[in-house]
């Protein structure tokens, strides 16, 4: 492939693996607040169409080698509409951009308001993207404003010189996006060329990937300007501890520009009574009979969020600057035990579902009709929980997490480290980098629970030790109010990240992948699977992933592998053991999955993955029906409510 001088000057570089020599970049600011609209700042949404343009040269590397980002992109050749939101992969006929491997090219145009740019000092201007898959580098008006790794967290650039100069309040937004996954990324991959020219075509290359889902690209979350003060409030770090009559807020605030002359905080109920308040950058609210933020199906009120209310006062010149900033607090604890998960003292137990981000023509896109969808499917399953198998999902899905009291387990993109290289100190620095990224993003979230460190590694090998003791003592270093764990495909006996875990994630396909269709040997080996990992460790252990796929309307009697039978009988075998050893120390249970979901093409995928108890379509599978019997069960067992028969008195709120 041509060899070209990447945009920041690496000449030589292969500019379709340029992410993959790129030196490792300086830590982020500090805070990574969610863009809200406040008496002192405000948002604006870029969704919609842009111009897009794939880089179909030889190379993968004309957009640099000809400047794309220092004019309107269509002056650089032809472009398309390409919705943002959205994954491009599905959006085209051109069956190129299906399996697109390299750069591609991002722009919109937009016109700023003229208060934006005024003032002395003038506000900050802000560009956030709630996250592109999988390196991205931003330009505005062709001045590089931004570059991040990773394609599921947000990153954001202070564009405020660079518009503040721009004729016409023009502010022109140019984003270079490379998918390329590298034995170093997260998730990790790597790049085969086929080199035999009497079977592939010159320069042809495919990626491949240790993952089971599809590698969607694009601008996946909302892209937003947002405005604040010169000096601002940056950063908020709220930690709840609670009696049944007292609860204390713990809070830290940093703030940006100038010291503060006052910094204030005001803690409002849903009713919008303050309840407690402070000054200062640290402290601590009192709460008096505190409403506690409980999970689904643990009490009549789920989710109850009060708001902190922050107000800096600074001056900066002879002016004085105000930013206000709200921040929705849970009152919470979480504890674990050799035995029990704890919340609010009371013992939780996981009933939930593993999910991805993933429809039909969006791909991994953010949209709301199929987020609302979701949660009232979730809700009318009767689960409490998910994980967000295997990467973080949108702020917006976690947002509904805290309304509603949906628990979730917190997942980095650390899926498929497979490959002996991606245990080495080059991954290792950048699987760091993101547990930060993540919690700091998360870490004030009273639905996230636990952080997840990664899925199904390969942990059985000598250096996964070393690296899983690094990455789960910095995540708890980052966060000492949560536990945090891994999830395991690996043998009790050989795993060596187990270790380090608060609670033990195991997944296991009994009679799918191991003993395809002998559903008799279940109860064995699951009995076995669960008492060999908790007298190995004493540590609670959450069955994680477990499943079968099922042809929605394939039916047969006997039950055989992919009708509709099969994945009711697995499950039943399965919740048999769950049910004894929930008496003891499992504390959880996540089916694979939600719904059915892309996979990359192969013979063993028709379409995609149909592990799902409902199709990609939001549609139910017999075994949706025996899973929502067992969790209502479940719940009406360990609830101190009224007993509850289907999820009309609670479902709603």
């Amino acid at each position: 492939m041509a060899l070209a001088a990447s945009c920041s000057g690496r000449v030589g570089l292969c500019p379709l693996l340029v992410l993959l020599f790129l030196p490792a970049l300086a830590a982020g600011p500090a805070g990574m607040l969610q863009p809200r609209d406040t008496p002192s700042r405000e948002r604006r949404e870029l969704g919609g169409l842009w111009s897009f343009r794939a880089d179909l040269s030889p190379g993968r590397d004309a957009g640099f080698a000809q400047r794309w980002y220092r004019q309107p992109l269509r002056q650089t050749g032809p472009v398309i509409d390409m919705p943002v939101p959205a994954s491009f992969n599905d959006i085209t006929q051109d069956p190129r951009l299906e399996n697109y491997i390299g750069w591609v090219w991002y722009e919109k145009e937009v016109l700023l308001p003229p208060r934006w740019l005024q003032g002395d000092p003038a506000p900050r201007v802000v560009l956030r993207f709630g996250s592109a898959h999988y390196y991205s580098i931003v330009w505005v008006n062709g001045v590089q404003v931004v570059e991040h790794e990773g394609g599921h967290l947000p990153f954001e650039a202070d564009i405020s010189s660079v518009v503040r100069g721009s004729p016409g309040a023009l502010c022109r937004i140019t984003v270079a996006l490379n998918n390329t996954l590298s034995p170093h990324t997260l998730p990790p991959g790597s790049i085969q060329y086929m080199a035999d020219k009497s079977r592939y075509p010159r320069n042809y290359f495919v990626q491949d990937i240790k993952f089971d889902f599809f590698n969607y690209a694009g601008i996946h979350r909302p892209v937003v300007l947002y405005t604040t003060p010169a000096a601002y409030i940056d950063d908020i770090t709220v930690t709840t501890t609670s009696s049944d009559t007292v609860a204390l807020v713990q809070y830290q605030v940093s703030v940006v520009g100038s010291t503060a002359n006052s910094l204030s905080l005001s803690l409002r109920d849903q009713e919008g009574k303050v309840v407690a308040a402070g000054d200062g950058p640290v402290g601590e609210l009192k709460v008096l009979n505190p409403n506690l933020w409980w999970p689904y199906l643990m009490h009549e009120n789920p989710g109850y969020l009060y708001s902190l209310e922050v107000k800096m006062q600074a001056q900066v010149g002879r002016v004085l600057l105000e930013d206000v900033y709200t921040l929705p607090v849970g009152i919470r604890t979480v504890h674990v035990t050799s035995t029990q998960f704890l919340i609010n003292g009371r013992p939780f137990y996981f009933h939930g579902v593993n999910k991805h981000e993933d429809a039909d023509i969006r791909g991994k896109g953010l949209d709301w009709p199929l987020i609302v969808k979701d949660f009232n499917l979730l809700r009318w399953l009767g689960a409490n929980s998910f994980r967000t198998s295997h990467y973080p999902y949108a702020e917006e899905i976690m947002d509904l997490c805290d309304a509603y009291g949906i628990v979730v387990i917190d997942e980095s993109p650390g899926v498929g480290i497979k490959l002996p290289e991606s245990f080495g100190n080059k991954s290792l620095q950048h699987h760091l980098a993101v547990m930060e990224e993540l919690v700091r993003r998360d870490k004030n979230r009273p639905s996230v629970v636990m952080w997840s460190v990664a899925n199904e590694p390969a942990s059985e090998l000598p250096p996964a030790a070393h690296y899983f003791k690094t990455v789960i003592a910095r995540t708890k270093a980052l966060d000492p109010s949560r536990p945090v764990t891994f999830v395991t495909d690996a043998n009790y006996a050989l795993d060596r990240g187990a270790p380090y875990v608060d609670v033990i994630c195991v997944n296991s396909y009994l009679s799918w992948y191991h003993d395809p269709g002998h559903l008799e040997v279940i109860p064995l080996q699951l009995t076995a699977q669960f008492e060999n990992w908790y007298k190995t460790y004493q540590k609670p252990i959450i069955q994680s992933e477990y499943g079968a796929d099922s042809v929605p309307g394939l039916h047969s009697d006997p039950p055989l592998m992919f009708s509709e039978e099969y994945q009711q009988a697995m499950l039943r075998e399965y919740h048999a053991v769950l049910d004894k050893k929930r008496k003891e120390y499992v504390i959880g249970e996540l089916i694979w999955n939600f719904a059915d979901f892309m996979t990359n093409q192969g013979t063993t995928r028709v379409l995609g993955n149909k592990k799902g108890i409902f199709t990609r379509q939001r549609q139910p599978k017999a075994a949706a029906f025996v899973l929502r019997d067992r969790y209502w069960k479940i719940a009406n067992e360990s609830s101190c409510l009224p007993p509850v028969i289907t999820s009309h008195s609670l479902f709603l709120k």
